[in-house]
């Protein structure tokens, strides 16, 4: 029988000094608390009550036990209301993991907005090492992950945070040495600057898109930033997020190819354990960082 079942009967018992009083309290019946004190003394090997026809008291071992037992259940009881407090304030710490290369741009920028507005909460915030299964990140202690791709898994809760644009761009200089695009499948005569874990590019929208297997890689790198380096420089084409190529595309160092077919958004979405209890620490995170990316729209590109 459970231990603590049979303290809280006993801890009670010994407060009002009857198995009847003890069970009027706990709503139940004397003959079941009687049997709970009994099988607690029979677990303990020692008499905890001296019982009378009118009432019950307390063996010195018992008095001991149930000084005893009283502090471990105020203590649970303690522990108990802390955590639901801090399952329901934003406080405490956030373990967050990404691919590198979101983590570098925009949702770096949002988490570390996030992270000053929300002192209270310790971030910790990885970047790659990431499983390609999606609930992994729960088995290494993680609450929070972010992907780019669409996910069907009952394991985990997703909310999409935002969609981020790319472009399909190259520098003024490669695009005089060696042409540009006008069509998506000239892209098989050109240089290419290619992420390790995009190799196959989608061109347009909708029944009007196509997708690309890139062949012939000029450079490659799993960091968007040193392709988009590279593309100024005038390695070749890139298809790259359009936060942070928007400086060169402004300027000028980059332009973007193949205007009149946009490439699809990429949607960001944050992953997190399962279960309708959210703790409130990972729900303020996550319509933060909805917002953030709401106030923060890229500028629109001048054509």
């Amino acid at each position: 029988m459970d231990r603590l079942l049979l303290m809280h009967s006993f801890v009670t018992v010994a407060q009002v000094g009857s198995f009847s009083g003890a069970a009027k309290k706990l709503g139940s019946s004397g003959s079941l608390v009687s049997r709970h004190v009994a099988e607690l003394e029979r677990q303990i090997g020692v008499r905890l009550v001296n019982r009378t026809a009118r009432s019950v008291s307390l063996t010195e071992p018992g008095l001991r036990y149930a000084g005893f037992a009283a502090r471990i259940l105020d203590e649970i009881e303690a522990e108990d209301a802390g955590i639901a407090q801090l399952h329901d304030r934003p406080e405490g710490t956030l373990s967050v993991i990404c691919p590198k290369w979101i983590g570098s741009l925009d949702l770096g920028d949002a988490i570390a907005a996030f992270s000053a507005t929300h002192p209270k909460i310790q971030v910790r915030f990885e970047l790659g090492g990431m499983s390609d299964r999606t609930y992994d990140f729960l088995d290494s202690g993680f609450d929070v992950a972010f992907h780019t791709r669409d996910l069907r898994d009952s394991s985990v809760r997703l909310k999409k945070i935002a969609s981020l644009p790319f472009v399909l761009c190259a520098s003024a200089e490669y695009v005089e040495r060696c042409g540009t695009l006008a069509h998506p499948n000239d892209l098989a005569a050109h240089d290419c600057l290619v992420h390790l874990n995009d190799p196959v590019w989608r061109i347009g929208h909708g029944h009007a898109s196509t997708l690309h297997k890139i062949r012939n890689i000029a450079f490659s790198s799993n960091s968007y930033i040193a392709l988009q380096k590279a593309a100024v420089h005038g390695r070749g084409i890139a298809l790259l997020p359009q936060r942070p190529a928007y400086d060169d595309l402004v300027s000028g160092a980059l332009q973007v190819l193949l205007p009149g077919l946009a490439v699809p958004e990429r949607p960001l979405y944050a992953i997190y354990g399962p279960g309708q209890d959210t703790p409130r620490k990972i729900s303020v995170f996550l319509d933060f960082l909805a917002e953030w990316f709401a106030q923060n729209p890229i500028p629109a590109m001048r054509s």
